[in-house]
């Protein structure tokens, strides 16, 4: 299992030092997810600050984008970092996708996978000489000068993974992309009873298997040295939980558990704004289901357990700010449990 780190630091500015010390610390890959900047630009400056890490985004957001500016964009981070890009793609949901975006919204498994395909077009394009002649439902692209194509940079393009929830998205991951993200919030039954399958029908329908195909989870960690900590740590990860719980999108998961009526609770809270109050809502059942508990030794012995034959590699998701100890003493556990 490679094991990863997400970027410690929320903007572009420092991480350079964040990126080099993600690879001197032995990490396999260097994550940016798309929140409030842009990743490609961040894992520019990660690229000329390392030399031996992947570099990935986690994810970048697909429908604010066009397939032709993400190409171009995760054409010139390949280039820049030596073939060491991973293209970690994700929707967003509906209301931030036309009200934050302000850009189109409809379909959104079928658009992803025709989404890929394009990259995929525009991308052989320019590495072949190829003529440009998507043509699609959602997308068209037929024109490609020489004056617009990029220079052949050797490293072919980047793997492209999908993130997604719900088994449609799933599927077309298993169909067209190289990988898959689960998102953070799952839990090891929902990822054994749909997401696997899914994947597993959407390599089907090209004759493929898994065999090759990349899954790389975040499991939430509530680690701490003291119980102090831990419930601190506790806290954090049941306001997080509570957020994407009070997401109608992200409901399935909830009721693979028999626990929809909460979603349900969450949504009606959510949307009076009473954040604050959403949290206390899960109990430890559902916190020890979605999230990994513990001191950080057994926290990493868990994670290993639930995950080890599940995710090719991962990243620790900590969204109550850890203490950088305890994740190192965490990570290190999961790769003595891991072996």
């Amino acid at each position: 299992m490679q094991i990863d780190r997400g970027a410690a630091l929320d903007g572009p500015v420092d991480v350079r030092s964040d990126a080099a010390a993600a690879e001197r610390d032995g990490y396999d890959g260097f994550w940016l997810s798309e929140v409030a900047h842009d990743p490609f630009v961040g894992l520019a400056v990660a690229a000329v600050a390392t030399e031996r890490v992947q570099l990935g985004t986690a994810i970048a957001v697909a429908f604010a984008r066009n397939p032709m500016t993400t190409a171009a964009a995760a054409d010139d981070l390949q280039a820049l970092s030596g073939g060491r890009l991973v293209l970690g793609l994700g929707t967003q949901v509906k209301a931030h996708v036309t009200r934050r975006f302000s850009m189109p919204w409809s379909h959104p498994a079928a658009r992803m996978r025709e989404y890929v395909l394009a990259l995929r077009a525009v991308w052989d394009t320019w590495h072949t000489g190829a003529p440009l002649a998507f043509r699609g439902e959602f997308y068209t692209h037929t024109l490609m000068t020489p004056v617009f194509t990029p220079q052949p940079h050797g490293f072919g393009p980047p793997p492209v993974l999908l993130a997604g929830v719900g088994p449609t998205m799933t599927e077309v991951a298993g169909e067209v992309a190289d990988g898959f993200l689960p998102h953070g919030f799952t839990t090891e039954r929902y990822l054994r009873e749909v997401t696997l399958p899914a994947l597993e029908r959407g390599r089907s329908r090209t004759g493929r298997t898994l065999e090759g195909f990349v899954v790389k989870g975040s499991p939430m960690v509530a680690a701490g040295r003291t119980e102090e900590e831990r419930e601190q740590a506790k806290a954090g990860v049941r306001s997080q939980l509570a957020f994407y719980g009070s997401t109608p999108a992200y409901r399935p998961v909830l009721e693979l558990h028999g626990w929809g009526e909460l979603g349900d609770r969450l949504h009606a809270l959510s949307l009076r704004g009473r954040w604050e109050e959403m949290g206390p809502l899960l109990d430890d059942e559902v916190l020890e289901t979605f999230a990994v508990v513990g001191t950080p030794e057994e926290a990493g012995r868990e994670v290993a357990r639930r995950y080890g034959d599940l995710f090719d590699r991962l990243s620790l998701y900590t969204p109550h700010g850890a203490d950088p100890e305890v994740t190192a003493r965490v990570v290190a556990s999961v790769r003595e449990a891991a072996g």
